[in-house]
């Protein structure tokens, strides 16, 4: 479940100048309402020993609709639907329900999902490029997140990485691929109900 524990705790190629991330990271929120593409995932520990990778597709439309599905290693399905969260794990037929507001809070999620004063819920610096990417770096004012220290990776499509550290030192690296803004999704996409037999829990 570190897919889901990061998720709940916790969706420009050349350097530009001061403040142009921050302009870019408007720019998404703003002018992306949906947005879908693949994704990889490495989770390392505090020593830099890799303890997972996952990788699979997501889909998110604002507001606070998102559909995460990893197919590697082990298959999972995380949906936002507006109002709750489900996590289901097909291996374990087991669901797991919470609210949306209490489940996201200001976490990566929320970034990607949420509306544009999600800006407000961090502090942002500028970062220097590397490995052929703008980065922006946030930290949350909420004392209560799960992680301390985002970064995100721009180049000449939009947003491409994730670099999430959480308060234990795990690092969490997402990278994105074929991503598509702005494509047509189904309200479907983002509904869930829980496997007939299957355990649910809920807040």
């Amino acid at each position: 479940m570190n897919l889901a524990r990061w998720l709940l705790a916790l969706c420009a190629v050349a350097t530009l100048a001061d403040a142009a991330s921050l302009a870019r990271l408007r720019s998404f929120v703003r002018e992306t309402q949906t947005m879908h593409a693949s994704f990889t995932q490495v989770v390392t520990d505090s020593a830099g020993r890799q303890v997972a990778q996952a990788s699979g597709e997501f889909s998110i439309a604002r507001p606070g609709r998102f559909r995460w599905t990893v197919e590697k290693p082990y298959e999972q399905l995380l949906i936002g639907d507006g109002e709750r969260v489900w996590i289901y794990d097909k291996d374990l037929n087991q669901v797991v329900s919470r609210k949306a507001d209490r489940a996201l809070g200001n976490t990566p999620a929320a970034l990607l999902s949420g509306r544009e004063e999600v800006e407000a819920a961090f502090d942002w610096k500028e970062l220097p490029a590397a490995d052929g990417l703008d980065w922006l770096g946030a930290t949350p004012k909420d004392r209560e997140s799960a992680f301390r220290e985002l970064r995100l990776g721009f180049d000449a499509s939009g947003l491409a990485a994730m670099d999430i550290l959480d308060n234990f030192g795990q690092r969490t690296v997402i990278r994105f691929t074929k991503l598509q803004r702005n494509p047509k999704l189904g309200a479907d996409l983002f509904r869930f109900t829980p496997p007939a037999g299957a355990d649910v829990v809920t807040d």
